[in-house]
Formats: C-alpha cells, sequence, structure tokens
C-alpha cells in the first residue's frame, strides 16, 4: 500500500484519543502503538518515519491503515488481552536506578530534575517496556527513590576543596580537638525578618492562603554555636548589624561559660575573617583555634539546619505585629534547643559517617583518660 493521506473527522479524532488514554492505563503498549501510528498517518508522515519512531516494520504500520480503513478505530483494538503487563528484571531496575542517579543530564535529556513522563520514555527506549505514567511513582517507591524538592547548589562551589577539607582538615580538627582537650563547635548566624517567611501548605485550588505581615522591615540576628561531641548550644541573640564587634562579645561570652579550648568552625563572612577579629584570635589563641570552612558550603555546617528547623516550626506562616513578639518567639526556640541535645547531635550525619567519630560513649572515656591522667601527672 502507497502511504496514504487520512483525514480524522472530530468525533474520530476524539474517539482515538479516548482509546490512547486508555491503552496507556493498562500498559497496553500495542495498542497504544496502532493509535498514535494512525495519527501519525493523519499528519502526513512517512509509513517509514512511524515504523521507525514506534519501533516496528513498516509492513506493521501498513497492516494496522488498513485494519483503520476497513473497521474504523474497532479495527484497532486488540482481539486478544494484551497479557500481563511486561515488568522490569531485577538487572534492568538496577540499571535503571543508576541512570536515574545520575540525573537526567547524563541521560541525554533536559533540566536538573527528573519528572514522571521523563522515566516512562526513558523506561520505553532503554528497556522496551511501557508503564503508564501513573504508576511510575509507585515503580520508583518501590526502588528506594522518594519525591524530594531540589536544593540549589553554587555553582562556584570548589568541589576540590570539599573533598580535600573532609579527606585533610576535619581529621586534622579532630586530633587538635584530641591533643587540646578542646570543644568542636560550629558556628554560624541566623536573621529571623518581623515580616514574616512563608512555606509551603495545603489549601483549596484558587484560594491562595493569606498569611498578615506588619511590613516593617527589621530583624532579630542571632549567633550560634553547637558542639559536635555534647550537643551543647550556645547562642546570643542580637539587634544591630551583624559585624566584628558583635562577634566578638558572643565568643567572649561563649568563653566565660567554658573552661576547654576551643575549636571554633566558620564560615568565610566577611567579618569573621576581618582584621579585627584576625587580632581577636591572635590574642586568645591558647583558648581558640579556628578553622574556615569550604567557600560556598553551608551543607558542611551542621548548624545551618537548625536554623531550618526553629524557622520551620516557630516563624514560618507566623504573624508578629510587634519586633518583642518575633524576639520571644525565637528566644523561646533557641531555650528549646538548648535542653535538646540529643536533637543537636543527631544533625552531625554528614560528620557521623566519616572515619574518625567519636560515638558518645568513647567521648566520654576520652575525656576520663584526660582526667585520669591530670591525676597521674599532678
Amino acid at each position: 500500500m502507497e502511504n496514504i493521506r487520512i483525514t480524522l473527522h472530530n468525533s474520530t479524532r476524539f474517539e482515538l484519543e479516548k482509546m490512547l488514554k486508555q491503552a496507556e492505563n493498562k500498559g497496553d503498549l500495542r495498542g497504544a502503538k496502532r493509535i498514535m501510528a494512525i495519527f501519525g498517518v493523519a499528519e502526513g508522515l512517512p509509513y517509514k518515519v512511524i515504523a521507525s519512531t514506534l519501533n516496528v516494520i513498516e509492513k506493521t504500520v501498513t497492516g494496522w491503515v488498513e485494519k483503520f480503513l476497513l473497521k474504523g478505530p474497532v479495527g484497532l483494538i486488540s482481539l486478544k488481552s494484551p497479557g500481563r503487563k511486561p515488568k522490569l528484571t531485577k538487572s534492568q531496575k538496577k540499571e535503571l536506578s543508576r541512570i536515574i542517579s545520575r540525573g537526567p543530564a547524563k541521560a541525554g535529556f533536559p533540566g536538573a530534575c527528573w519528572r514522571s513522563p521523563m522515566i516512562q520514555h526513558l523506561i520505553h527506549e532503554k528497556f522496551g517496556v511501557f508503564y503508564a505514567v501513573n504508576y511510575i511513582s509507585e515503580l520508583l517507591k518501590n526502588m528506594g527513590f522518594s519525591f524530594q524538592k531540589a536544593r540549589f547548589v553554587p555553582s562556584r562551589t570548589d568541589r576540590t576543596a570539599r573533598t580535600e577539607w573532609l579527606k585533610t582538615v576535619w581529621p586534622e580538627i579532630l586530633k587538635t580537638a584530641e591533643q587540646k582537650d578542646a570543644l568542636i563547635l560550629f558556628g554560624d548566624e541566623a536573621s529571623f525578618p518581623q515580616w514574616g517567611t512563608l512555606s509551603y501548605t495545603w489549601a483549596k485550588k484558587g484560594h491562595q492562603p493569606l498569611v498578615k505581615t506588619s511590613g516593617i522591615r527589621k530583624s532579630y540576628k542571632v549567633f550560634g554555636l553547637i558542639e559536635y561531641f555534647s550537643g551543647r548550644f550556645f547562642c546570643m541573640g542580637h539587634e544591630g548589624r551583624l559585624n566584628s564587634e558583635s562577634y566578638t562579645v558572643f565568643l567572649k561570652d561563649v568563653m566565660k561559660k567554658t573552661r576547654k579550648h576551643l575549636v571554633l568552625i566558620q564560615d568565610n563572612a566577611s567579618y569573621h575573617r576581618s582584621g579585627a577579629m584576625r587580632t581577636f584570635f591572635e590574642k586568645h589563641s591558647r583558648r581558640i583555634t579556628v578553622y574556615g570552612l569550604p567557600s560556598y558550603s553551608p551543607d558542611y555546617n551542621p548548624i545551618e539546619m537548625l536554623w531550618k528547623k526553629i524557622k520551620e516550626k516557630e516563624t514560618h506562616l507566623h504573624y508578629f505585629p510587634t519586633f518583642q513578639s518575633l524576639k520571644d518567639r525565637v528566644n523561646e526556640a533557641l531555650l528549646h534547643f538548648g535542653n535538646m541535645k540529643d536533637e543537636v547531635l543527631s544533625l552531625f550525619g554528614l560528620y557521623d559517617r566519616l572515619p574518625g567519630k567519636k560515638s558518645a560513649a568513647s567521648a566520654i572515656n576520652f575525656y576520663i583518660k584526660i582526667e585520669i591522667k591530670k591525676i597521674v601527672t599532678a
């Protein structure tokens, strides 16, 4: 049969679209291909192109067209059941898992995140197995995947420096802490705006949730440090600007509350590296040893997750009519986490997986040995 053009009336097109959707939902790949072939012919595509696209031979396309011309849409219905839905084998699922984990770009798709239709297409093209798009999420759950919100990573992140920090600097920090009988403190600052912050919530379609705001452009700042071995949380609220002077006041307060040497891990904020802070650290070098995190690496700083928890629980979607009401809410949250050492310790997941992590018991034994050594040498 020569390549011919088929004109589809609206009623016929509607019927075919309905049949195509049913075939997809049933996982009837063969039935879906028949209907897509007819749509292709109606668009004027050569049989050879349609056959190549649908991964069949040209003679098969000719047969489908003949049946359609003789019986209409009914001629495309399979006389026998398509049988059990084709499934991926265990080895195919493992390969699919590796492909998905590498990201869509490595698989030739645009964008940085997967969507169900993309994975449906990938499975069909790679393994010749057709899954209804609605089933893809169930398949992925069974394979150990979950639907998550993506996180931005700065394009300027230096991967070499980050790897080197975990491989070399972190072991050095642990060694320094052991030699000096020191606390390991991860530090950072957070800002809590009075005008409020928004997050996702449930609502009826077409009815966007409304949250009152004072509209006042004022925020409550907080300095914080969390301790690696004990989960102790040091913090100080501040109403002015974050600068070297206010940072020094906070660190002096922490020094008064502790007796041990402090190994301070901080990010690269400008006032952390100012001339005034360098002078301060040199002056107090017998009490403080400073290490800087790699640039653009907030995920290496566990206290970042603590700020996130406080904001999610205490300030997101809340209305603060006065600055004092904001301060009170934040200070209550700070006090709460000050008494939740186990919850703070749970934030060090990244470092728990690295060599050299001391368990709570080993940390206690470590400090006992230090105390015994002091008694023996006294």
